[in-house]
């Protein structure tokens, strides 16, 4: 039986009195786009950060192509790639520049570095602008260079939150080509969190929705729209699953919506 790229068995965090992710199981299978779906405040990031090892879960326990998270720390990061919501790139820098910081701190060898920088350019596209001040991108490319900051060291699991975050149709378009492309060309799994639910739909082979930390529905877009019945979307499963009053606990806290608008404005 094939290793799961992830498996998270009853993972819990809690901040103070606020219970974030409760008691969440879930597998990804190897080789799929897996969509965690889910209104701001669900868990989603939390869940994501947990798996990343940047946070300890209270409870419950994160595998990693089998690997204990919690134990393997290192080994575990050095096979994930990971483009957080938030601008990671350098205006200032170049983008084969910024490339080549994300090298250095993945530990490529430094005989690779150049090859493994210049393939993961060519890999989004951008290795004709790659000599160019990140500065003088455009949305849609800066997204496309913190993709190739996540490639460049040759991860088994890419994990994207909210990567079309404040893209216009084109540029979002642009940055799935990428993803699906390079998805294909290496059979990498990739967990993405996502607000668009055509992106879901069209993209995710397997999508899960989360509301209050805890998983609420789990299936293909096609099985979960079956599911509501007839002429269904993506977006009426949300609906159904979220309600459609939002108390505070799905607005998320006034630093999430500042760090998503600054992140839109500086993309868009």
């Amino acid at each position: 039986m094939t290793t799961p790229a992830v498996r998270c068995a009853g993972l819990r965090h809690a901040f103070g009195d606020t219970v974030a992710v409760d008691g969440v199981d879930l597998e990804i299978p190897a080789g799929r786009i897996f969509g965690l779906l889910g209104p701001n405040g669900a868990g989603k990031t939390t869940t994501i950060r947990m798996i990343t090892t940047l946070l300890p879960a209270k409870a419950g326990a994160v595998e990693v192509f089998g690997l204990d998270a919690a134990r393997r720390k290192m080994r575990v990061r050095r096979l994930i790639g990971y483009v957080p919501q938030q601008l990671s790139a350098d205006g200032a820098l170049s983008g084969r520049e910024n490339v080549a910081l994300f090298a250095r701190l993945f530990d490529v060898p430094r005989r690779e570095r150049a090859e493994q920088v210049d393939n993961a350019l060519g890999a989004v596209g951008l290795r004709s602008d790659a000599d160019r001040p990140a500065s003088t991108y455009s949305g849609g490319m800066i997204r496309r260079l913190e993709l190739a900051q996540a490639l460049v060291s040759a991860p088994r699991l890419l994990i994207l939150d909210e990567p079309t975050i404040g893209l216009d149709p084109v540029a979002r378009s642009s940055v799935w080509e990428r993803i699906e492309q390079v998805r294909a060309d290496t059979g990498m799994t990739v967990l993405v969190t996502t607000h668009y639910m055509d992106e879901a739909e069209q993209h995710c082979e397997r999508v899960a929705l989360m509301h209050r930390g805890k998983i609420r529905a789990l299936g293909s877009p096609a099985e979960l729209r079956a599911e509501l019945g007839p002429g269904s979307t993506l977006d009426d499963v949300f609906r159904a699953v979220t309600g459609d009053a939002f108390d505070d606990a799905d607005k998320g806290g006034i630093r999430d919506v500042r760090a998503a608008r600054r992140t839109a404005r500086r993309l868009g």
